[in-house]
């Protein structure tokens, strides 16, 4: 497993925790203490914004579960990887993207660049 496949683990875990304290530490896991996530519906730094932006995303769309859809693709500090919110009750995926994450020298995630393939209603 490279780096970036490490990264994108731990970036998902952070997406599917399901306690506050999980997400706590899944954040603190995957990002950098400064890290800035950027995507059409948010724009926030610092671990207590990311997982503020994770659990809104979680109780805007309860039941569903961030998975990847594809392999990941990276060089040098970056990675880009495509994922699907999908519903635990029937496998629907309404909600589709792609982000381009910048890792830090210790392996973790210091920006995230994300982008919305598909959404409901669009």
């Amino acid at each position: 497993m490279t780096a970036y496949d490490e990264a994108v683990q731990r970036y998902f875990a952070a997406w599917n925790a399901t306690t506050a304290e999980e997400l706590e530490k899944a954040v603190a896991a995957a990002f950098t203490e400064n890290a800035t996530y950027t995507d059409p519906l948010a724009d926030v730094r610092g671990h207590e914004a990311l997982a503020a932006a994770i659990s809104g995303a979680q109780q805007q769309f309860p039941g569903f579960s961030f998975r990847p859809a594809g392999a990941v693709d990276g060089h040098h500090a970056l990675a880009r990887f495509s994922w699907e919110l999908v519903a635990a009750a029937d496998g629907a995926a309404p909600v589709a993207g792609s982000d381009v994450i910048a890792l830090a020298d210790d392996g973790r995630i210091s920006s995230v660049s994300g982008f919305l393939d598909r959404v409901p209603g669009a």
